[in-house]
């Protein structure tokens, strides 16, 4: 009976042992693990956010995105040719502009936004590619352009006349 206790109670202990070395492990990969390696290029101040109280607000310190047009036509196309094509802007505000996000309306259509930020008079672009595959006649995608401005998001359009081979 003895021995059996004597079992149990280092089973225990060294299931505890096991538990507590877990932990250590744990907090020892968390606290160097978690540097604060700021390799964007950010700063505090490149954050302006223009929402208050009372709503959002356009600050005259914030950046301010300006497209060399809005939407591009391919025209005819054939039905399976991806083409591509590259929306150029300029950041005419006063503090950096950050591309949060770049979505589009359908999956025929991929875009490559800068992941660094476009300072005060520095021209930028957003590389978009459209699939015409599985596509027939007029053809619209949206691509919605969040960033750090007022207003928020940007509408930017691409169509073709997709027709088969």
């Amino acid at each position: 009976m003895n021995h059996l206790l004597r079992q149990r109670f280092l089973l225990k202990n060294k299931v505890i042992g096991m538990f507590f070395c877990f932990l250590l492990s744990a907090s020892c990969f968390l606290l160097f693990s978690c540097k604060n390696n700021n390799n964007s290029g950010l700063s505090i101040t490149d954050i302006k956010n223009p929402a208050t109280a009372d709503g959002i607000q356009k600050n005259a310190n914030m950046p301010e995105i300006q497209f060399d047009n809005l939407s591009y036509n391919f025209g005819k196309v054939i039905q399976g040719e991806v083409l591509s094509y590259t929306f150029h802007f300029k950041n005419v505000g006063k503090s950096s502009l950050i591309i949060a996000d770049v979505q589009a309306s359908c999956g025929c259509t991929t875009s490559i936004p800068p992941k660094a930020p476009i300072r005060p008079n520095e021209k930028g672009e957003i590389s978009i590619s459209f699939d015409s595959k599985h596509k027939t006649g007029e053809v619209i995608s949206y691509l919605l352009v969040t960033a750090n401005t007022y207003p928020a998001q940007t509408v930017l359009t691409v169509n073709a006349n997709v027709i088969s081979p």
